[in-house]
């Protein structure tokens, strides 16, 4: 059994973190990107990680790189490698899960965006959160993506977002989702380092970035090749 923690309240739910991003784009056409990748990362408290992801940025601060947040893609190459050799020195407290999209085999009663995205993210949760459900004593599991990436549609896909969850999750599954602003959560960062690490990867065949952060790897699922969506 778990021992109890310095400041546990044990009224307290136990919860588990899916922390998400994605990579890629909802244009089908052949200026858009051939792939879209969905990445969690599936973390429980006590958290260890986020001080040293803070401690990082403070050094960085002092170097006087003025980092607000960690965002990979905007990153310099030393912050970049800074960061993913955290997350690799961190694997054990975390796993990360993707989904791997290739648009082309995409239905197309899907491809509108307020479908796609929900359906892609119900997708990988209900392939994500009964794993988590087994491998640990977790009451509740609490969702947290970055803000809906589509604004003018945003209140629509949350809407769909809340409803292909409802259909696609166990049922014993509680659960809540938030949209939270990546800034505000070095989950949400870590999740957007490793999601684009996976995504170069099968848009650009650049694997090196994803080679650092395989330890913590568990499934890198393909749309098509598990389960399914309609």
């Amino acid at each position: 059994m778990r021992e109890k923690t310095v400041g546990e309240d044990r009224s307290a739910p136990h919860c588990s973190y899916i922390f998400l991003d994605e990579a890629g784009n909802f244009d089908f056409s052949g200026r858009g990107s051939r792939y879209f990748a969905l990445t969690s990362v599936s973390v429980r408290r006590p958290f260890g990680w986020p001080d040293r992801l803070d401690e990082y940025k403070y050094d960085c601060i002092e170097r006087g790189i003025g980092l607000e947040y960690f965002h990979c893609y905007n990153d310099s190459r030393r912050v970049r490698s800074a960061v993913f050799d955290l997350i690799a020195a961190n694997s054990s407290e975390m796993d990360i899960d993707c989904l791997v999209v290739d648009k082309e085999r995409v239905p197309q009663h899907l491809r509108d965006e307020v479908r796609f995205y929900p359906a892609m993210l119900g997708h990988l949760l209900s392939l994500v959160v009964p794993i988590d459900m087994e491998a640990g004593e977790a009451d509740e599991i609490i969702v947290i993506t970055d803000t809906i990436p589509v604004n003018r549609r945003r209140r629509a896909v949350e809407k769909a977002v809340q409803t292909t969850l409802g259909g696609t999750l166990p049922p014993r599954a509680r659960y809540r989702i938030l949209h939270h602003q990546s800034r505000s959560h070095y989950g949400l960062q870590v999740a957007d380092y490793c999601c684009w690490a996976i995504f170069r990867w099968w848009e650009r065949g650049d694997g090196a970035w994803r080679d650092r952060i395989g330890s913590a790897l568990r499934n890198e699922f393909r749309f098509g090749d598990v389960g399914g969506t309609g």
